[in-house]
């Protein structure tokens, strides 16, 4: 079988906790191959995403490794043997692969909680808000180029607006309510979409008022995606150099902690949706 020349985020994801597994049983990749009778090289292309993994040499690795986690195993199972296509895969070759790897993350995540200070989260954003953010790039992106990303950020929004909606937790700075991108009306349209979207039952959103005292918790966005297990959670953060994914165990817990501390921080639903109204009407 020929070798993966492009993993995504998720075979990426498998092939870390596999070899997470290994690691903890104190095991080297050889005794592992010995174990499964293949060679180093088979378990290093498994271990590097390069390949994939059937069922049921991945449970023997699992009982190979004495994992006794039920669910973890199964859910590493549906990874491994899912074979869904979903509506991202017509951006290949057309956008980085960090659009259609979050795309693919929100596709299997179990719930979305988000955190921002400067825009409004991808979620919720209108096409005019999203247009006037990505046209702002700089180097300034070919009109097909900006389109694109435009169409896409939109068709995101199925995995809060489909049938079986995502539940989805947000929280929202001020300054993110009141930064005028794509200039006054577009804001106004903006906060009512939010509005509109936070009487959903699936939907909260709060806000992190300009007033509230010593709030030093979070200083950059936060994209929290839960998976099938807590184990399997993901985080998402943009940094200078594009998005870091972070899927340690440890750090992991870090960050569901600094989202909760920020959440309690904030105003709660009915607060938040008067602030965001309130905004609206002095645009």
């Amino acid at each position: 079988m020929a070798l993966r020349r492009e993993p995504t985020a998720r075979q990426l994801r498998l092939a870390a906790e596999l070899r997470r597994l290994r690691e903890a049983a104190g095991l080297a990749a050889r005794e592992a191959a010995a174990l499964l009778g293949v060679s180093p090289v088979q378990i290093s292309h498994i271990e590097s995403a390069l390949a994939g993994v059937s069922e049921e040499r991945l449970r023997r690795l699992a009982a190979n490794y004495a994992c006794t986690d039920a669910e973890l195993i199964n859910a590493l199972v549906r990874m491994a043997t899912d074979r869904t296509r979903g509506w991202w895969e017509e951006y290949r070759g057309l956008l980085p692969t960090s659009f259609l790897d979050l795309s693919e993350l929100e596709y299997h995540a179990s719930c979305r909680w988000d955190v921002d200070f400067l825009h409004i989260p991808g979620l919720l954003q209108t096409e005019d808000y999203a247009r006037a953010l990505f046209s702002r790039r700089v180097p300034e992106l070919p009109q097909e180029e900006l389109e694109l990303r435009v169409r896409h950020r939109l068709q995101r929004r199925i995995v809060i607006q489909g049938s079986c909606p995502l539940p989805y937790r947000v929280v929202i700075h001020e300054a993110a309510l009141r930064i005028r991108v794509g200039g006054r009306a577009a804001l106004r349209a903006q906060l009512t979409h939010i509005l509109e979207a936070s009487e959903a039952d699936h939907i909260t959103v709060r806000v992190i008022p300009f007033d509230l005292d010593g709030f030093a918790d979070i200083t950059t966005a936060m994209v929290y995606a839960g998976g099938a297990v807590p184990k399997l959670d993901t985080v998402v953060r943009d940094g200078p150099h594009g998005s870091l994914i972070i899927d340690s165990e440890a750090q992991l817990g870090v960050f569901r902690t600094l989202f909760h501390r920020v959440e309690a921080a904030s105003l709660d639903p009915r607060r938040s949706r008067d602030l965001i109204n309130r905004l609206a009407k002095e645009l």
